[in-house]
């Protein structure tokens, strides 16, 4: 009683906060979200700018929000399936800033994290934060032996404020599931539970700092594109030191130009060590905006900020590249058996009613010029129309859905003629000939039986038991398996031929002894 009543209060103050930008959209998805929204627009009247979309009214009123409502937007901006195409564009430029705290603060942190005085860890320290966003903020620093480092500090307190919010979000969610059975599939409850295990992630730089140190490991041999190293002496749970990268923004065209910069090669670059994120490691960055991409006068590129990451594993990478390499060859009767192979749409929906809909996603995007087609959209198309067909959200790929449209983004700032996925072709002809050719195969086959082998001794000792027990036990039946086996009946009364028992019995001797070799 104590949560319904806290968070409906809450629930109310946020309406209001809503009503302001005239954002009060959202609610459409809450039980009696239309009485709300009146009474928000009673005692809160619009005072923002009419002439904005309604995703740009709504960024603003999450930004007024807090740091939690501004994660829940990032988050929404990959569920177009949910929102709509033109509302999750709009909050895919969420900006996560806010304003900064002292440097007071931040050194007393960074103290108490470290435990070692402040002039011991750092010679200089910049008083004005470079970067301030919802979780943490980011100074330059010098250490003693003179490495140039940004050490990113968390907000005090922000633990408290997201727990209570996330606690709102959950609440509404489960109303949601309870009451709109057509909203089920979409997941909300899901939705905030990944919300909350990124954040939880982002609350602990020290795992910021080893998703950094993956990555890096990663793309050790490019010499093209550059991660930061870590310096773990000065990384704690609430402070993460790294070296300090230079250059100039990725989407800063004049000064590239200045520079001397081939953008073309740039994207190009950037295209394939995208693809090898996604499918080589399955392990990408997912917060890809151009703030976190710096370009030297080498025209290498450097990247920064590992607090958002993604995952695919490899049979996900593999139904992914089946998938697109479908789309882009217009083989839509393999795009749709992918997804039944997949599990995404169950057996009991047609496949050819569903080739039928993933033609009516492609050809509209693919028969656009080259430099027009995306693919990001392409795939947020296709998670639209399966609420027909019963498939439910996938948020690994909902992930790398929005990081991609944030790629191509970034790919027509640089080269508007150009497409990224042409750009990185090879890789990806590369990377379905090693992974989905006859070789492909043979090596699988290869591995199954290597595992084979290895469970032979393991089955062979499994064997040996069991013979030695009934070497030195015997085999013991119940009385009437005997009679069964001897062809009698209950009553001791002789059958002719085989009876049924003895031919039940051997059947589950036969199906005992396959189980223990399998095992």
């Amino acid at each position: 009683m104590i949560r319904f009543v806290r968070n409906s209060f809450r629930l109310l103050a946020m309406a209001r906060t809503l009503a302001r930008h005239d954002a009060l959209f959202p609610l459409a998805l809450v039980p009696g979200g239309k009485a709300l929204a009146f009474f928000a627009r009673l005692t809160a009247p619009f005072s923002g700018r009419s002439d904005l979309p309604p995703g740009r009214r709504l960024a603003r009123a999450l930004e007024e929000l807090g740091p939690a409502f501004i994660k829940l937007g990032q988050t929404l901006a990959t569920r177009s399936d949910l929102i709509g195409d033109d509302v999750a564009a709009d909050l895919s430029t969420l900006q996560d800033r806010l304003p900064p705290f002292s440097a007071k603060i931040a050194k007393r942190i960074i103290t108490e994290q470290l435990a070692e005085p402040f002039d011991v860890l750092f010679a200089e320290f910049g008083e004005e934060p470079v970067a301030a966003a919802s979780i943490a903020q980011v100074h330059f620093a010098t250490t003693p032996d003179g490495r140039e480092v940004a050490v990113k500090v968390l907000r005090p307190d922000i633990k408290v404020r997201f727990a209570r919010d996330l606690d709102l979000f959950y609440w509404v969610a489960e109303i949601v599931e309870l009451t709109q059975p057509r909203l089920r599939r979409l997941k909300p409850v899901e939705t905030v539970k990944a919300l909350e295990d990124s954040v939880h992630l982002e609350m602990d730089l020290r795992f910021e700092a080893a998703a950094a140190s993956e990555f890096r490991d990663n793309f050790e041999s490019d010499p093209t594109y550059y991660i930061p190293q870590i310096d773990w002496e000065r990384t704690a749970e609430h402070v993460m030191t790294m070296e300090r990268v230079k250059g100039v923004r990725i989407d800063n065209v004049e000064a590239l130009d200045r520079m001397g910069i081939d953008r073309s090669a740039l994207l190009a670059k950037a295209a394939g060590a995208f693809f090898q994120q996604v499918f080589r490691d399955g392990f990408f960055h997912a917060d890809m905006h151009p703030g976190n991409l710096f370009v030297d006068e080498t025209g290498r590129v450097s990247i920064v900020d590992f607090g958002i990451m993604g995952r695919v594993d490899r049979q996900t990478r593999l139904y992914l590249a089946e998938m697109l390499l479908g789309f882009l060859t217009r083989d839509y009767h393999r795009v749709a058996e992918v997804h039944f192979e997949a599990g995404y749409v169950p057996r009991n929906q047609s496949l050819q009613t569903f080739q039928q809909a993933c033609r009516s996603i492609g050809e509209p995007i693919l028969g656009k010029e080259l430099s027009d087609i995306s693919v990001g959209r392409l795939l947020g198309q296709l998670f639209q129309i399966t609420e027909q067909f019963g498939m439910e959200t996938q948020p690994q790929l909902l992930m790398l859905q929005k990081t991609m449209i944030v790629a191509e983004g970034l790919s027509r700032i640089l080269s508007p003629n150009e497409n990224m996925w042409e750009l990185s072709r090879p890789l990806i002809e590369e990377w379905m000939r090693e992974n989905l050719g006859p070789e492909a195969k043979i090596k699988e086959a290869t591995l199954q039986a290597g595992s084979m082998l290895r469970r032979l001794p393991r089955v062979l000792e499994a064997a040996e038991k069991a013979s030695s027990v009934l070497t030195d036990q015997g085999l013991r039946l119940h009385p009437e398996t005997v009679a069964a086996m001897r062809g009698k009946s209950g009553n001791n009364q002789r059958k002719s031929g085989v009876s049924r028992q003895t031919l039940v019995l051997w059947v589950a001797i036969i199906a005992l002894g396959i189980a223990v070799y399998l095992k």
